[in-house]
């Protein structure tokens, strides 16, 4: 029996997460396409082998994962022209088995609706303190949301109205994606059913950084986009880095030459932030000092992220991916 469900699966060198991923699509969706870009691991031919249709990228063209999502999507459409409902997936996340028929049935009782996302989780948050920000990060409030993340099942017919994924962005696809179709009149939804269960694979703070690097470029580039009214898309977020990062530091090498080792009294404001945030938090204390000081110092490479989004921009620089595995 149909369901009018096509998957775009997307990734690279992903190995034994692909493997689950594609397995755990086995059943519930017409058709499963997997998108690779260069995978040396064996990805294509264990896709094949599970019987999936492979789309391998062309890599001498920019890659960008908007890119591979619209490609596979195009893809999708040619092997089955039925398809009413698109999920996308990154290849390092399994499907949770009650996902899609649960958030088909909310797409079918909800018309307005163009995108609904449920709870991602991290598969082995206990394993680095970079995991277990992962999943307090894919924790977010359910009911009507102004953004999915890169896993979510869309309505073919708003998908396309909107023109897809915007191909250059490097980062902030889906949230972007998301701005185009509330403008159209659409809404975006989360549910609090299981979705799926990622595998961030941090274990180094340098992964940490780049992550955070990423998101300050995501955030730079959304507010470039999108910053003016009505929607101020991540215009507040990207203000918070350059505070935070640039503002607070120069200000007080400013200070320094008025009042001299005084000056220095201005970076309390960091620990004195930190705490603060920590006070609001819901968790343990220790949880909620740990969350609270990753979410300070996370603003330097956010704001280092702003700055590469600028010199790419009006550098004439080329905008490259920020990955963190």
């Amino acid at each position: 029996m149909e369901t009018g469900i096509g998957v775009v699966v997307i990734g690279r060198n992903e190995g034994l997460r692909l493997e689950r991923c594609l397995r755990s699509l086995a059943h519930g969706a017409d058709q499963v396409v997997y998108v690779d870009s260069g995978s040396s691991d064996g990805s294509v031919a264990m896709a094949q082998a599970l019987g999936v249709h492979v789309l391998a990228l062309d890599m001498a063209r920019p890659f960008t994962a908007a890119r591979a999502r619209n490609e596979g999507f195009a893809c999708l459409q040619r092997l089955l022209p039925s398809m009413r409902y698109v999920q996308f997936v990154d290849g390092d996340c399994e499907v949770d088995p009650g996902w899609l028929a649960s958030a088909q049935a909310f797409l079918q009782a909800h018309p307005e609706v163009a995108v609904v996302c449920g709870r991602r989780r991290e598969r082995f948050p206990q394993r680095s303190i970079y995991n277990w920000l992962c999943d307090l990060e894919w924790d977010t409030p359910i009911g009507e949301a102004k953004a999915c993340g890169g896993d979510a099942l869309m309505r073919v017919d708003a998908f396309t109205q909107v023109g897809g994924f915007r191909p250059d962005l490097i980062a902030g696809e889906e949230p972007e994606l998301c701005v185009r179709l509330r403008a159209k009149g659409w809404k975006i939804w989360r549910l609090a059913a299981e979705m799926t269960l990622h595998d961030a694979a941090m274990t180094h703070f340098r992964q940490w950084w780049r992550r955070s690097l990423r998101a300050g470029h995501a955030y730079a580039e959304g507010a470039f986009l999108h910053g003016g009214a009505p929607e101020h898309h991540w215009l507040r977020e990207s203000r918070r880095a350059w505070l935070w990062g640039l503002g607070i530091p120069l200000a007080t090498v400013l200070a320094s030459g008025l009042l001299g080792g005084w000056a220095l009294l201005l970076l309390l404001i960091y620990p004195l932030q930190a705490a603060r945030l920590a006070r609001r938090g819901g968790k343990s204390r220790r949880e909620n000092w740990l969350q609270a000081v990753f979410l300070v110092l996370g603003k330097f490479p956010e704001m280092l992220g702003q700055v590469k989004f600028l010199l790419n921009r009006f550098a004439a620089g080329k905008a490259a991916l920020i990955e963190y595995k």
